[in-house]
């Protein structure tokens, strides 16, 4: 079960049961494998896409981005990885898409920020 003791102790005192909680436990290993799933699905569809990062070399406001690929893992609640443009790539940590039709990822050491990504300029006005 992913919830740590004090979740797990605070679910009991509100009236869920041991079988409750591995049943929410599951359902979050789910939902993050399907996010993770549907994630790396946005970037293989798009061989182009655009974001809202912040780039020193770039002065677009939504920067193009080739990209070759997004391998994400999962494990429990979270969900890790590598974004791979054409001549750099950057670690992820957690994404989520959203109702726009864009994703957001939270990428790491370089960025050090949540980044917006669609497959055109309009999407992240």
């Amino acid at each position: 079960m992913h919830f740590d003791q004090r979740t797990q102790r605070a679910l009991r005192d509100v009236g869920l049961e041991t079988d409750d909680l591995q049943a929410a436990s599951e359902a979050i290993v789910e939902a993050v494998a399907e996010d993770a799933a549907a994630l790396e699905a946005f970037f293989d569809e798009h061989g182009t896409v655009y974001s809202d990062m912040d780039m020193a070399h770039s002065r677009a406001e939504f920067p193009e981005h080739a990209v070759e690929s997004l391998d994400l893992t999962t494990h429990a609640d979270e969900m890790r990885g590598w974004l791979r443009f054409d001549t750099w790539g950057v670690y992820v940590e957690d994404g989520r898409l959203l109702d726009d039709g864009s994703v957001e990822l939270t990428l790491g050491p370089t960025i050090h920020d949540r980044v917006r990504f669609a497959a055109d300029r309009e999407t992240l006005r």
